[in-house]
């Protein structure tokens, strides 16, 4: 028989998967930020940086106030534990799962799954990759500009050079690595003079051995999830998440589970504990683990989300970099926010209660994480900008909690 869990208990242990119901820690040790990051397992990595690179905030979110250098130091410094690859998109992810990816590695030049677009280049101009290689073998760490041989300028985001067209089919053959960044540039570099070689001696698992791996690291990540939202973790393909799942059901690491109003089967990890209750308060990145499958975000917390940067100024519902804030048990509102460096303010340009609206506590609540984001960013202020109802309830609750 499937385990039954109600919609409340569904919320709970996907919450306490995710680390969430722990108290914040005005300065959180190591410690805390390595098992953080080995229990998300994949923290992905997104360029806006309207309020913060989204890499940094899921950390703060469930820690408090960290030092955004000790993640620089982890990803990119000399004893580094994580690398980057293409997990949930481009990601950072803990040294141990580097084996249960090789698989994509090596399929970088058949173009499966998520190197398509990669594919025709590979086919078609194997004398720049391998020119490409040779110079980072040769000369170390380097970033697409340098190597380019482009003479026009270049164009928007996209238009990368055939230099960066070799590195990225590179990277995604797993025969160069992210050595560092310079700004948000990545330099490339050759594995065995990156990662640890413990790592890189590692046998290689089999392509169903690894998949069944990222699944189960998902069902754990998640706590409680469909089939399609374990595979969307790390990116599998559909027939690929399948096969992974039924074998970990069959042998007993992952049991089938029923939600309450959810159509679909879910899968959890064992038999799962679940907490009484979830006392956490949180401003995620639209890119947490906890919202990235929207689908999900939906079905577990009834909270319809997407991101409106691409979406015109004149149609956009919400606006234009949209946080969730997580108050216990519900994501009970959205904020438009900006990191405006140059005034030394957080601005608030909106706040949108959702159906259940926000008491008293709730906004005191806010109003902290809001000051805490402020006070993490190293800005002087909270700046709010917002005319609506919500915005003059969060006006006396920011007044009330500076006073605190």
């Amino acid at each position: 028989m499937p385990l039954k869990l109600s919609i409340t208990q569904a919320r709970r242990l996907a919450l306490s998967a995710q680390g969430f119901g722990k108290q914040t820690q005005s300065h959180p040790t190591l410690s805390a930020v390595k098992r953080t990051l080995q229990r998300l397992g994949v923290v992905q990595i997104d360029s806006v940086n309207a309020v913060v690179r989204s890499h940094y905030l899921p950390l703060f979110s469930r820690l408090g106030h960290y030092d955004p250098a000790t993640l620089d130091q982890l990803a990119w410094g000399r004893r580094r534990q994580l690398f980057e690859y293409w997990g949930h998109e481009a990601s950072l992810l803990p040294l141990n799962l580097y084996p249960l990816l090789r698989w994509r590695m090596a399929h970088a030049a058949d173009g499966r799954g998520i190197y398509r677009q990669l594919a025709q280049f590979g086919r078609e101009r194997p004398d720049v990759i391998a020119r490409v290689l040779a110079a980072v073998r040769e000369q170390g760490a380097l970033g697409a500009g340098s190597l380019s041989t482009r003479q026009e300028r270049a164009g928007p985001w996209w238009d990368w050079s055939e230099e960066k067209h070799a590195l990225e089919w590179l990277f995604a053959a797993g025969e160069v690595t992210v050595a560092g960044r310079r700004g948000f540039e990545r330099l490339y570099d050759v594995p065995e003079k990156v990662l640890p070689r413990a790592i890189l001696d590692q046998p290689r698992p089999s392509e169903a051995e690894a998949q069944q791996g990222l699944m189960l690291h998902a069902a754990t990540a998640l706590g409680v999830a469909t089939e399609r939202d374990l595979r969307d973790y790390f990116r599998l393909e559909p027939a690929q998440g399948r096969a992974a799942l039924a074998e970990l059901v069959a042998d007993g690491r992952v049991q089938v589970a029923q939600v309450q109003g959810w159509k679909q089967p879910a899968y959890c990890v064992g038999t799962p504990r679940i907490p009484r209750r979830i006392e956490a308060s949180a401003l995620l990145s639209p890119f947490d683990s906890l919202v990235w499958e929207r689908d999900r975000t939906e079905r577990l917390f009834d909270f319809h989300y997407r991101l409106e940067i691409y979406t015109p100024a004149h149609k956009r519902v919400y606006g234009y970099y949209v946080l969730p804030f997580l108050y216990n048990e519900r994501i009970a509102a959205r904020l438009d926010l900006r990191a405006e460096r140059a005034q030394g303010q957080l601005a608030v340009h909106a706040v949108h209660a959702e159906a259940q609206p926000l008491d008293e506590a709730g906004y005191h609540a806010l109003a902290v994480n809001l000051l805490r984001l402020a006070g993490w960013l190293g800005l002087e202020r909270v700046q709010l900008n917002c005319p609506r109802e919500e915005g003059s309830q969060l006006r006396r609750a920011l007044l009330s909690a500076a006073l605190v």
